[in-house]
């Protein structure tokens, strides 16, 4: 009796040589990955990566084009002939903290063959806890409830190849943040799904990332692009109108925080936002259905 053949899955990891300490102990995690037929990519993200393991692919792009783009380059440079059935995302100070991680990923995938992405559970290797913006849904109190998801915590997370390929691609021109919620609605909108699997932990530290300018300025242009490359013209004012109201409310305590943020509204709404695809009625339904309406 043979045995059946390992899943493959290809790995794609950022550097900018900037986590001399990190980066080794996040690709010694991913390297020690059994269960799977794995193959690794480190991007050097405007620069020549200062640290390879044996047996890794390496692509140097002479400038950094922004986490998303960077993701894309990787991700094509394992596309052909041998790709893997499954695409594995990996921030580089993360830390898999077992060496069944991806084998279970892909474990999850098998059982939810409607889910396009499956999502762990990132905890901080301190604390445990899991910050509010890796839990991919709305309602986030309960970072250990599964299920379906309609957003994706971009650093850590399985997606099948071919899903990723249909969608077209991490939105490049984003440059840093948001990117995952333009992928996952457009994953949604092909009838596919994502599933976020709690009981899978992988390592990462919390940081505050609210409290650094670039943060604010990109999260709301970002955000205005999702609406306008996104949703149908009756819903971008309301999308927009909606994060006013909601940052308003949060930074009204902090105002050279929402001077920034507003800097990044403004510089959202003169465009740049690519091409305009908007997903159906149809797909707005079943986001709202899945508690995840698309004006939030």
């Amino acid at each position: 009796m043979t045995s059946s053949p390992k899943p493959t899955v290809d790995a794609v990891v950022l550097t900018m040589n900037d986590r001399p300490e990190e980066f080794p102990r996040a690709m010694a995690s991913l390297l020690a990955q059994e269960g799977v037929d794995l193959r690794v990519v480190i991007v050097g993200n405007g620069c020549e990566p200062d640290y390879v393991p044996d047996g890794v692919t390496v692509v140097t792009v002479p400038e950094n084009l922004g986490i998303p783009e960077g993701r894309n380059v990787g991700a094509d440079r394992l596309a052909g002939p041998d790709e893997a059935e499954f695409l594995f995302f990996f921030d580089n100070d993360a830390i898999l903290p077992e060496r069944d991680v991806l084998a279970r990923l892909v474990e999850q995938a098998r059982h939810h063959p409607e889910a396009a992405y499956i999502q762990p559970r990132i905890a901080d290797p301190d604390t445990g806890v899991t910050v509010r913006r890796w839990v991919p849904r709305l309602r986030a109190g309960d970072p250990s409830r599964p299920g379906t998801v309609t957003a994706m915590a971009e650093g850590v997370v399985l997606i099948r190849r071919a899903d990723f390929e249909r969608a077209g691609h991490w939105p490049g021109r984003f440059f840093l943040y948001h990117e995952g919620f333009d992928l996952a609605m457009r994953i949604w909108d092909q009838g596919r799904t994502g599933f976020y699997a709690p009981e899978i932990i992988v390592h990462h530290p919390a940081s505050d990332p609210p409290r650094h300018a670039l943060y604010q300025r990109l999260v709301a242009r970002n955000r205005v692009w999702v609406a306008y490359r996104r949703l149908p013209v009756t819903l971008v004012p309301i999308y927009i109108t909606s994060w006013i109201v909601i940052t308003a409310i949060r930074m009204r305590r902090d105002r050279t925080a929402l001077r920034t943020w507003f800097a990044g509204l403004r510089e959202g709404l003169r465009g740049g936002h690519g091409e305009r695809r908007p997903i159906s009625w149809a797909t707005v339904w079943r986001l709202t259905r899945a508690g995840r309406p698309p004006v939030l």
